[in-house]
């Protein structure tokens, strides 16, 4: 097994979908404990400034989890189309057992497997919540988003990260070891995707090398805005366009 098929806590990244089933039962009321969870996802969404409640356009949510980020979405843009796709078909599974306009499509698979799944562009916008940093490859998925987007079509990334700044990782080692671990293990009977969930944070980019990436895989515009709050610094949208 290669380095690039570990996670950074040791996780194969094969097993990350099942961890997220595991988990999923439990998610929706581990995230509701967090402050501001859900209106961070929504701010995101109106950073990507899409117009006229998303009229005509063609979104897509890469990783949506339980449904959290399509919801984000859906409030900002409610008169688009949104194909909102995840790899862990337990997650998916509380996603689909909301309601949700016709508007709105589910997709099971991995961000990798898009076009195995039957998952096409042009898209005018794709979002991605907490997804990145769980992808061995970041770059080829990035560098596909890219050839999914149409010309000038906005990308934002919602995402942790904490490398650039020393309280940022205080406070997030702090939060995960005092609150999120130990929820989550009282939740779900398992900690693993948490401290997971903690580790990975740690590992990933800072938000400079982020952005410095993003331009690297060929997007313009590029630029980083965080939270307000306990999570300054902590959980940042990372906008970016593809080239007109």
């Amino acid at each position: 097994m290669s380095a690039a098929q570990i996670g950074p806590t040791g996780l194969p990244r094969r097993e990350v979908p099942a961890a997220f089933d595991v988990g999923a039962p439990a998610y929706d009321r581990l995230v509701g404990a967090n402050p501001g969870y859900h209106e961070h996802l929504r701010i995101s969404a109106r950073r990507m400034r899409l117009p006229d409640r998303g009229r005509g356009l063609r979104l897509l949510d890469a990783g949506c989890g339980t449904g959290a980020s399509t919801a984000a979405l859906l409030a900002i843009a409610p008169e688009a189309e949104i194909v909102a796709l995840d790899a862990s078909a337990g997650m998916l599974a509380e996603a689909r057992a909301k309601q949700w306009p016709t508007s709105v499509r589910f997709v099971h698979s991995r961000v990798e497997d898009l076009a195995d799944a039957g998952v096409q562009g042009p898209f005018d916008g794709i979002f991605a919540a907490y997804l990145l940093r769980n992808l061995a490859d970041p770059d080829a998925t990035l560098r596909e988003f890219l050839t999914l987007l149409r010309p000038g079509g906005t990308l934002a990334i919602h995402e942790y990260s904490v490398r650039d700044s020393a309280l940022a990782r205080a406070v997030w080692n702090a939060v995960c070891c005092a609150v999120i671990i130990p929820l989550g293990r009282l939740r779900t009977g398992d900690g693993g995707l948490y401290d997971h969930l903690r580790r990975s944070v740690n590992a990933f980019d800072g938000a400079a090398a982020f952005c410095d990436r993003l331009r690297a895989d060929g997007f313009t515009a590029v630029h980083t805005e965080t939270m307000p709050g306990w999570q300054r610094n902590v959980v940042h949208t990372f906008l970016a366009n593809a080239p007109s």
